[in-house]
């Protein structure tokens, strides 16, 4: 992304110029190691701003494989960085790259060098490496790490695609609804209205609705449209997800999906962090990152029961912080020296069993939304059609 700057520059006179970095604190970092005392500083002005949620995403997946691959092909690690952002074509991505590069050539370690970066390197990221760093084995962290995310994608990915054709059918019943609702109704009422015919009340009070549209289309139309805009605001709102939230875990058989699904991906991160080299606790800790408030609060609870000497398995299952299989897995894994493993075993059998649900789920819901869909539009189409047979009968 780029800036518009406004400071004091080397020579003491007051310049603007255009600086290019991932964000602001990238941004203000390349300025004050140019000499300018930043005095302004602002994006600027695109399409990319118009939405609140859009904002540079850095390739954390990719940057990690293709670094991977060029330490293993004998690069150091300051050539491999420089090789990443001279092929760099995003612009802000580049300039990270670049900085990242130059924290490397002033003696940085790379972990201290990714901590200038928090919103591109998550902290399990960065004490993975950091935990490698004492031992000098940075590109088997590193692949640890990409095989991590690779599945934790693979999961994700197949939700998503369970997901997309019940999303493509509530989007096109959504469509036809809408237009019944805003073109054929208000048509179907403007010829009742002329006929002053006697409605039942639902088909009465369809085409109220209808004659409102036709007498008003553009206050309707705003109306929609207001609502549409109210309700994506909203959802950019953290009160307002959370809130939504709640209500999804309050969801007997989805409530508890969900709380293997945030267990799975908890498991799968400290026990990464755990074969990395991190001590158990800190491991603890930053896959705290990944819970719900209230299960990161149980999460305290064995933490501090953990460090007074208690058992990990033990004190994770008082705090309900593991499902059966998880709890039997954790305690063989104690026993025998294998936590990071056995962490990775719980969740690679969670994920499994998440992935086998959700198929089953989308199998189940596909019916009943084309039923639901189907049940909508046919209820507007024989309430608009119901006078026409009442008058038909009684003509007979």
């Amino acid at each position: 992304m780029r800036y518009h700057l406004k400071g004091v520059g080397p020579s003491g006179h007051v310049e603007a110029l255009e600086l290019e970095g991932y964000d602001e604190a990238g941004v203000l970092r390349q300025a004050r190691e140019r000499g300018y005392t930043v005095l302004s500083l602002r994006p600027r002005a695109g399409f990319a701003l118009a939405w609140p949620l859009a904002q540079a995403s850095f390739p954390l997946a990719a940057f990690t494989h293709d670094l991977l691959v060029l330490l293993e092909g004998g690069l150091p690690l300051v050539e491999a960085i420089q090789a990443l952002a001279e092929r760099e074509r995003r612009g802000e991505v580049r300039a990270l790259l670049e900085q990242l590069g130059g924290a490397l050539r002033e003696g940085q370690p790379l972990s201290a060098a990714l901590k200038r970066f928090p919103r591109a390197f998550a902290p399990a990221y960065i004490a993975t490496v950091q935990a490698a760093e004492t031992t000098g084995d940075v590109g088997p962290a590193l692949a640890r790490y990409a095989a991590y995310q690779k599945q934790v994608d693979a999961l994700r990915k197949r939700v998503v695609a369970a997901s997309i054709y019940p999303a493509l059918l509530l989007a096109a019943g959504g469509l036809v609804t809408l237009f019944l609702l805003l073109y054929v109704v208000p048509r179907f009422s403007a010829i009742f209205e002329e006929r002053g015919t006697a409605l039942p009340f639902f088909s009465a009070l369809l085409q109220a609705w209808g004659g409102f549209v036709h007498g008003h289309g553009a206050l309707a139309a705003g109306l929609l449209a207001a609502a549409a805009g109210a309700a994506a605001y909203a959802l950019t709102r953290p009160a307002a997800r959370a809130a939504l939230e709640d209500a999804l875990w309050r969801l007997p058989a989805l409530g508890e999906r969900l709380r293997v699904y945030q267990l799975a991906r908890f498991y799968r991160t400290v026990g990464m962090l755990l074969q990395s080299g991190v001590p158990l606790v800190g491991a603890l800790q930053l896959g705290a990152a990944l819970l719900r408030p209230a299960l990161r609060r149980r999460l305290d609870g064995a933490v501090r029961a953990i460090r007074e000497g208690g058992p990990v398995a033990a004190s994770l299952e008082a705090g309900r912080l593991t499902t059966p299989v998880a709890a039997r897995l954790l305690a063989v894994g104690e026993k025998a020296g294998r936590m990071g493993d056995m962490m990775e075993r719980a969740a690679l059998f969670h994920d499994e069993e998440i992935a086998r649900w959700v198929d089953w789920a989308m199998r189940l819901f596909e019916p009943l939304l084309m039923a639901a869909i189907g049940l909508a539009v046919g209820a507007i189409v024989v309430l608009m059609y119901m006078p026409i047979f009442e008058l038909a009968g009684s003509l007979q």
